[in-house]
């Protein structure tokens, strides 16, 4: 007889089929189940259903412990791809899968291919161009601490792109907002570019972050080694590590600068030339920084290098077009970066350095003076020209407040947009035209 209790084997010799009639009553679980639709005597008809059986159940073995669509679909067409004949039906042994726990003399899954489709949606999705290869695409993907290899990690492409963002976030705020103070660019500059925005950016492209790096993760997924969590004691035994003190005072974490030693002032000049981009201070290569990293950083530097390979592939027009599409596209309060001291000092110097009249500041309304909660509105004036409005629940707050918008608007002027063009765009024909140079911050 043939069993098909468990869908595994199909045993029977040809006496027993041949020449004897079907029973009268075929067992209950083969009625209830439907497994009497073929004669006995079609063993051919009966393997064939048997391993379509298989297959589904194997595909859903796969499925259940977290094969990726691409492997699946590959390893069902090597295992079932044989023809099926009457020979082999009678001798017939479908394959067994086992875990990766199992012993190394078992059959193992076939090697990960080099694409994905994780990869292929991901380099679709951001409509790269097809010069850009998926293998580059791949290497974005890999941090340097989850392979220390230069050539396999994205190190060197986000180290350009790195610069690139850099050098075209700076040039488009000094073109548009020529008067921007130095702190204000550079705080402008990390809110556009910065590691938190660029791993907002990665999550928003769709890019999932691998547990661990390893060869067997999809080549989708970003990888990278995460940092331990914790905050170990002291050696002392009496407070934790990263709140460790020295003498009452908080220890200082050491930088790159050459004059750490002398413990200079840290001035809007020495920010510009020992400081990164942003004006923080450039951290020591450290040895547990190269081989664990945050999600956040990791993160950065796979944007980063993105960016570095689309610049290496594509070339410098549509790096351009992809930097305005998903950095100069986002909205920036940047008139909430300022934070003046004086404000009102600042306008006084401001309208003595452009040779204007003094500013004046004058009472436009008022309602609830004798109340709790009055409200004044002043403007600051010079001569016939109003510079500035704020409101206060005194006159002296109102007077603060017109100040720093006054100034506010001086510092976040723009000039047309026809007339804003950067360095870097180069337009064959054209002449460049010279953009607008502030002659400063004003300084008190």
């Amino acid at each position: 007889m043939i069993n098909l209790t468990r869908g595994v084997s199909v045993e029977s010799s040809t006496a027993d089929v041949v020449g004897q009639s079907r029973p009268a009553e075929a067992p209950k679980f083969c009625r209830r189940r439907g497994r009497d639709k073929f004669p006995l005597g079609q063993k051919a008809r009966a393997s064939k259903l048997c391993r379509r059986r298989m297959k589904a159940r194997t595909s859903s073995r796969l499925l259940r412990v977290g094969v990726t669509p691409t492997i699946r679909a590959r390893i069902l067409t090597r295992c079932w791809q044989r023809p099926l004949s009457t020979s082999t039906a009678n001798s017939y042994d479908p394959p067994q899968f086992t875990s990766s726990s199992a012993s190394t003399s078992s059959q193992r899954l076939p090697p990960l291919p080099a694409s994905s489709a994780k990869l292929a949606a991901l380099h679709a999705r951001l409509s790269l161009p097809p010069r850009l290869p998926l293998t580059t695409l791949s290497r974005c993907l890999v941090d340097a601490t989850a392979d220390a290899r230069p050539d396999h990690n994205n190190a060197s492409l986000a180290l350009l792109g790195r610069d690139l963002l850099a050098n075209y976030t700076a040039e488009w705020l000094l073109c548009k907002y020529p008067r921007l103070p130095m702190n204000v660019l550079m705080a402008a500059q990390e809110g556009y570019v910065g590691s938190a925005t660029l791993a907002a950016m990665r999550h928003e492209w769709g890019i999932e972050a691998a547990a661990a790096p390893g060869e067997e993760v999809d080549r989708g997924l970003l990888q990278f080694a995460r940092v331990t969590p914790g905050n170990r004691m002291a050696p002392s035994g009496t407070e934790r590590l990263k709140t460790a003190v020295d003498g009452g005072a908080a220890v200082r974490t050491p930088t790159a600068r050459s004059d750490e030693g002398w413990h200079y002032r840290r001035g809007t000049s020495s920010r510009i030339v020992y400081d990164d981009e942003f004006g923080h201070e450039l951290a020591p290569t450290d040895a547990a920084a190269a081989i664990s990293a945050t999600l956040e950083t990791a993160s950065a530097d796979a944007v980063r290098a993105v960016f570095g390979a689309l610049y290496l592939y594509a070339g410098a027009a549509p790096t351009h077009a992809f930097h305005a599409a998903h950095v100069l596209s986002r909205h920036l309060e940047l008139h909430r970066l300022f934070s003046f001291t004086h404000p009102t000092r600042d306008l006084a110097r401001l309208c003595a350095r452009e040779g204007f009249a003094s500013p004046v500041a004058r009472l436009l309304s008022e309602t609830g003076r004798l109340s709790r909660s009055p409200v004044f509105v002043v403007g600051v004036y010079s001569d016939a020209d109003q510079l500035g409005e704020g409101a206060g629940a005194s006159l002296e707050e109102a007077r603060v407040r017109a100040s720093a918008a006054a100034m506010r608007a001086w510092y976040l002027y723009s000039p047309p947009v026809d007339g804003v063009r950067l360095p870097s765009q180069d337009r064959k024909g054209t002449p460049w035209p010279p953009q607008m140079v502030d002659a400063g911050e004003v300084v008190t």
